[in-house]
């Protein structure tokens, strides 16, 4: 255990934050012995919502207990059955076997990250995180009255020239974790009424995390699992996640090939890669499910709009509508701002015009999308 941090959640709770960037330089790693420590107070507060939950249950119309029982059931997360059936440890092991020559994603870089090897995420076996805590600058139905469970993991498979988190991304700050200690605070994220435990740039550590989630599911997690991805996914790894996984959050940053190797570190056949592991995302848990505004299955894209069209969002809009649905819930974001190396590659040496944002949001329109914002 980290002896450092006193305090549990540092200023991971601000309420104010409203971008993954302030969220960062907001909330360095603060995961000490006294925070991790808190977990064990989870067991009295759950017993307490179960005591709170059978008076209610016990006072309801026999219809309306039905109801809550069938939405209970509909909302627990797959991974709780894939683990009491065993399945989710024989997915670990294939996961941790294929990083002996890495193929976690499509680089297939073949580094044995189990002999202390680094590929392009430069990342070994062992990992670091760069922040966690309740997260309130991520879409509306993942963030409700408490907040995204976010977890930052630190570097990247990826490496954007223009990521707003170059400094964990691309330069690596964080803190060594453990799986024991990314267990702590999966269920310190929960303890503190967070909607779902947010995973932010996993592709690279799909082990690791698993690892860590059987832990916590031994020591009573039951929030849903999101997968908060930049989208460069192998299709193996995310059949593997196949009901592990509860929300799929994944960009899809370019359409056309060679614009995304001049962008994403010469990222081999970026769209292709994208458009195949989105749609398998969607086949295991379809669109976007909530109850009382919060997210708790589905499919969520987001997509950034680039000066001069560079992200190719026609493109984007239209295969959405063609390949998904005109269901499928979109996030067409405009707060592109260049930062990192983005001054060496135009056209991202400005910031996106309102006319660009307009053009963007008609194109979506013209698709047919109606879930997207």
């Amino acid at each position: 255990m980290m002896q450092e941090a006193k305090n549990e959640l540092s200023n991971d709770t601000d309420k104010t934050a409203s971008s993954r960037r302030k969220f960062f330089k907001g909330c360095l790693f603060a995961a000490g012995a006294a925070a991790l420590g808190g977990v064990g107070c989870i067991h009295s507060r759950s017993n307490a919502l179960a005591k709170s939950s059978s008076v209610e249950t016990s006072n309801a119309e026999p219809d309306v207990t039905d109801r809550r029982e069938r939405r209970r059931r509909a909302q627990r997360p797959g991974y709780l059955e894939l683990e009491r059936s065993g399945e989710l440890q024989r997915r670990e092991r294939a996961l941790w076997a294929m990083l002996e020559r890495c193929r976690l994603c499509p680089r297939k870089c073949g580094a044995n990250r189990l002999a202390g090897r680094t590929g392009v995420c430069s990342t070994a076996e062992t990992f670091k995180v760069a922040s966690f805590g309740p997260h309130y600058g991520e879409e509306a139905p993942l963030v409700g009255r408490n907040g995204s469970g976010t977890i930052f993991f630190s570097n990247c498979n990826l490496l954007c020239v223009f990521c707003q988190n170059w400094e964990i991304n691309h330069r690596g700050d964080g803190r060594q974790t453990t799986h024991e200690e990314l267990a702590h605070i999966m269920l310190l994220l929960q303890r503190s009424g967070c909607h779902n435990i947010n995973l932010v740039t996993p592709t690279h550590l799909t082990p690791q995390i698993i690892r860590a989630l059987r832990l916590a599911i031994a020591e009573g997690l039951n929030l849903p699992l999101l997968y908060n991805t930049g989208g460069y996914d192998s299709l193996e790894v995310i059949r593997l996640l196949d009901g592990v996984v509860d929300i799929y959050l994944p960009d899809f940053k370019f359409q056309n090939a060679t614009e995304a190797a001049r962008i994403l570190s010469g990222a081999p056949e970026y769209p292709n890669h994208v458009a195949a592991s989105i749609k398998e995302m969607h086949r295991q848990v379809g669109t976007l499910q909530q109850t009382d505004g919060i997210a708790h299955k589905g499919l969520l894209i987001r997509h950034l709009v680039l000066p001069e069209n560079a992200a190719g969002t026609d493109d984007f809009v239209r295969w959405v509508a063609s390949e998904l649905g005109v269901d499928t819930h979109v996030n067409i974001m405009g707060q592109y701002s260049p930062q990192y190396l983005a001054h060496d590659y135009p056209p991202l040496t400005r910031r996106p015009t309102r006319e660009e944002m307009t053009q963007a949001m008609n194109w979506a329109r013209e698709a047919g999308l109606h879930n997207f914002h």
